[in-house]
């Protein structure tokens, strides 16, 4: 099984791309700059940034991870951004920096508590932002001229008490400053600490597109503050429709033209994820089976360098490289188990990579293998005569076509005799020199998967008079291999993210999550957080999805019908939920 995680090795030659990024940070005559990594969910954005980071592995840099996910539910955005970089910087500045860089600390410290918090960046570089700058400069000038309450220097002092003895308490300021000058003076410390100390600023953004729209915006205000001063570089990784999503949200549905002059202020480089074509996803396909093999780590790296560097060259008129010369660079003997994964992972190679549900998406790809993987398991454990190609090739059906489709043949199987489906051979006769007679036959709920189906019935192995009943039995048995998230969207895919991780049932970013989703469209998550919770069968404490899920339930009366039905549907309801959902109004 491999993890779904990003990657500190390079198998796709993402390396070309991560130099390229490294070379322009690390070149002061191009800083300060920011840096847009752009792709679709999956398709190796963290990875990225990960190899970006590996570059500028050296004493130039002070490099910060903010994972704005991360902090979605526990921090303001703003806040969280500015003190992460804060620590950062005292962490890396050198003993007789450290008065200095604590005085910044404090700075950022009291932005914080005193609540600049809808428009830093528009004061700092004259970024349009659609309104909403008065009232939170009105509030902030009042604590600044010494009209604050008694709250407010509670907070100040909460605020300080909150872990950070080592940096003494906030600045006592000698004059009173505007707001005006209050950011220009932050802006000017900051410059003033990364000059002292030699270093240049690196912050990696991760996961800003998983974020509600509101928490997006105020990262990308907080990122502003600190843009367009000298040897800083922010690197943000993203789904770009996503982020376009949560600025057209954000403020009320500006034209195209606005949203893409705030994202153009705000990424001076945008660079997108390279996409994968059959040579990347062979290789790729390749390593993933050579790094669970169990073999030496010398020999798996050499064929990873071997791969890349043939990927390099894939330009020019050199061969795709092959089985044999990847078996011996791995040194492998005939009838080695590895070698059998890569005869598999050569066949499915150009579905994963051209089919319009897969297109070399590699987190797509590791989730299908793990679905063949386990399947082939559970094969073996309950000793069935099955090979791992034909598993291989019913996962990527159901993958590749939709419900109906599936439905569809698991009905052919069951209807056939021995469970071997006639229409399957009929079509594979049909396949190379009879176009209409194939269109003929094919059932009209693949009718519409027609193209993908014909490249499909291609792959070894054949299906004619082959028995089906055990590896489709498989694919019920075992995790499916689709999500109902692709239904979904955007919104409530966002959605979806934050009522798995709903920490309390009163949490105000499920509600607010929730708020953000069509009610017509409430069902529909429903059953996909369902789902979702399916996969984990422990009942034994409280869950983070199951609350959200009662959230959800309470906004709708679709939602409530079906975790209604899918609470019922459990062997046993165990009293912490029958307890929560009396407590909400769920019960029946």
């Amino acid at each position: 099984m491999w993890s779904d995680s990003e990657s500190r090795v390079d198998y796709l030659n993402y390396s070309e791309v991560s130099e390229m990024i490294a070379e322009i940070i690390s070149n002061d005559a191009m800083l300060p700059t920011s840096i847009g990594v752009y792709g679709t969910w999956g398709v190796g954005k963290s990875s990225m940034l990960r190899l970006i980071s590996q570059e500028l592995a050296d004493d130039r840099f002070v490099v910060v991870d903010f994972d704005a996910w991360l902090y979605q539910d526990f921090d303001e955005a703003k806040s969280a951004l500015m003190t992460v970089i804060a620590k950062s910087l005292y962490a890396a500045a050198p003993e007789k920096y450290k008065d200095q860089a604590a005085s910044f600390y404090r700075r950022v410290n009291k932005l914080k508590v005193m609540g600049i918090a809808m428009d830093l960046g528009a004061l700092a570089m004259g970024v349009p932002t659609f309104g909403g700058i008065t009232k939170g400069l009105g509030a902030l000038g009042n604590i600044f001229r010494g009209h604050g309450d008694a709250d407010d220097v509670g907070d100040v002092h909460e605020a300080v008490a909150d872990g950070q003895e080592q940096f003494g308490g906030l600045l006592k300021e000698k004059e009173k400053r505007n707001p005006p000058e209050e950011i220009e003076a932050f802006r000017e410390e900051f410059a003033n600490l990364l000059e002292t100390i030699d270093r240049r600023l690196v912050v990696f953004v991760d996961n800003l597109d998983r974020c509600l729209p509101g928490n997006t915006i105020a990262t990308l205000e907080a990122m502003r503050l600190f843009l367009f001063l000298p040897k800083t570089a922010f690197i943000v990784a993203a789904d770009e429709d996503m982020i376009r999503h949560s600025v057209s949200k954000h403020f009320s549905g500006p034209g195209d033209r606005h949203i893409s002059d705030y994202l153009d202020k705000l990424i001076n480089v945008p660079v997108r994820v390279p996409k994968l074509g059959l040579q990347e996803v062979r290789a790729y396909l390749f390593m993933l089976a050579a790094s669970q093999g169990g073999l030496d780590i010398s020999v798996v790296e050499e064929l990873r360098i071997a791969l890349i560097e043939r990927l390099r060259r894939s330009w020019s008129d050199e061969p795709p490289i092959t089985i044999e010369e990847v078996a011996a660079i791995l040194k492998l003997p005939p009838n080695h188990a590895v070698l059998r994964n890569l005869d598999t992972m050569d066949l499915v190679a150009s579905q994963l990579a051209y089919a319009e549900r897969v297109q070399g998406n590699p987190r797509i790809v590791k989730r299908l293998l793990n679905v063949i993987r386990m399947r082939a398991a559970v094969a073996r454990r309950r000793k069935m005569p099955l090979d791992e190609g034909l598993i291989a090739k019913l996962a990527l059906f159901e993958r590749c076509t939709d419900g109906e489709a599936i439905r569809s043949f698991g009905r052919l199987v069951n209807a056939a005799e021995s469970g071997k489906v006639d229409l399957l051979a009929n079509l594979e006769a049909t396949l190379f020199d009879n176009d209409d007679a194939f269109e003929e036959q094919l059932p009209k709920e693949w009718q519409k998967h027609k193209a993908f189906i014909q490249d499909w019935l291609k792959l070894e192995p054949p299906l004619g008079g082959v028995d089906l009943r055990a590896v489709f039995y498989l694919s019920r048995e075992t995790l499916p291999v689709q999500s109902a998230s692709a239904g979904l969207t955007p919104t409530a895919i966002a959605a979806l993210e934050v009522l798995r991780k709903t920490v309390s049932i009163n949490s105000k970013a499920s509600k607010t999550a929730i708020a953000s989703v069509d009610l017509a469209e409430m069902g529909d998550l429903m059953d996909e957080l369902c789902a979702s919770m399916k996969r984990d069968l422990n009942w034994s404490k409280i869950r983070s999805d199951f609350r959200g899920a009662v959230l959800l339930a309470q906004a709708s009366p679709e939602a409530h019908a079906r975790l209604i039905r899918f609470v019922e549907a459990l062997p046993k309801i165990p009293a912490w939920m029958a307890g929560l959902m009396r407590d909400k109004g769920q019960g029946e």
